[in-house]
């Protein structure tokens, strides 16, 4: 993203904190005609390239708008804890978060709710990579992740649930600790960051979620013989959309009903589902992911 529009999109969060913290920035009352007035503000932790993000996220809200009969505009953030610093002040509404981060912003903001996932996230898993050149082989179990000890590693994002929450459990259950690599672990920043400088020799192993995996891998994004999958983890809980308090129960209904109506034969709508690697997006809810909390506060990212 260019510096320029990094210095508007920082801009336009402090202006929006500002005026959420005043009157919150979604007016979600109904006009005469049966429609809801007003701006829904939506946003996404960045675990993607910026500029997929934006250009899917942006069909997304046209999307939205359309079902939900009012303005949906598609805000980005630069960091993870960026997205919930902006969910907890009211400049975003609506938040596509994973699991930790969603944990996160709820705890942050009474009366926040989990509605809706992909149905892929209810059992979402991650996937260990390693460079072939590294003589790294694949593993059937949690306890062979053991093989990891003594090897640069790279995580994704530190608040990440699939490229660094759940993995650093798992590993832990494999007697493998962040002082157990080959000096400090990395945190890439993101998914497909994780994949690059794993084949670039840059990091001889690392994780990232399953779906960006096989995304990629789709898209010959990168050359399959540098580097491979070597575990696949168990499943849990990951992706899931927030609603702030502010968002009363009939915009809410309002907007699951949009998220489940998604319709893989309609083209537009399939290219939004594509997007999210989903075949459909179902409804949740927050005690879903009281796992992701327990392990959160194990490693020290949930202190409060």
């Amino acid at each position: 993203m260019r510096r320029s529009m990094i210095a508007r999109v920082v801009g336009a969060l402090v202006a929006l904190a500002a005026l959420a913290s005043a009157c919150g920035s979604a007016d979600d009352s109904a006009g005469a005609d049966g429609e809801f007035s007003g701006t829904l503000m939506i946003g996404a932790i960045p675990d993607q390239d910026g500029e997929i993000l934006a250009r899917n996220y942006g069909k997304l809200a046209d999307y939205l708008s359309d079902e939900i009969g009012m303005e949906v505009e598609f805000q980005p953030v630069t960091e993870y804890d960026g997205a919930v610093t902006a969910f907890k002040v009211g400049a975003l509404d609506l938040v596509w978060f994973g699991g930790l981060t969603g944990v996160q912003a709820r705890l942050e903001v009474d009366g926040a709710e989990a509605i809706a996932q992909r149905n892929i996230d209810a059992e979402f898993t991650s996937v260990f990579i390693a460079g072939t050149d590294t003589g790294i082989e694949p593993v059937d179990d949690i306890a062979g992740l053991s093989v990891l000890e003594g090897r640069r590693f790279t995580f994704g994002s530190e608040s990440s649930t699939s490229g660094r929450l759940m993995p650093q459990s798992f590993l832990s259950q494999a007697g493998v600790g962040l002082d157990s690599f080959a000096g400090e672990p990395g945190f890439s920043g993101s998914h497909d960051q994780t994949i690059a400088l794993v084949e670039a020799g840059t990091f001889e192993a690392g994780v990232l979620n399953s779906q960006v995996w096989e995304a990629r891998l789709v898209e010959g994004a990168f050359d399959e013989s540098r580097v491979r999958v070597i575990f696949e983890t168990p499943p849990y809980y990951d992706y899931h959309w927030v609603a702030r308090p502010e968002i009363d129960a009939g915009l809410r209904q309002a907007i699951v009903d949009a998220f489940t109506r998604l319709d893989p034969a309609v083209p537009e709508e399939a290219e939004i589902l594509s997007f999210f690697g989903a075949e459909s997006f179902i409804t949740t809810e927050s005690s879903n992911y009281d796992q992701i909390e327990a392990v959160g506060r194990e490693i020290g990212k949930i202190t409060d």
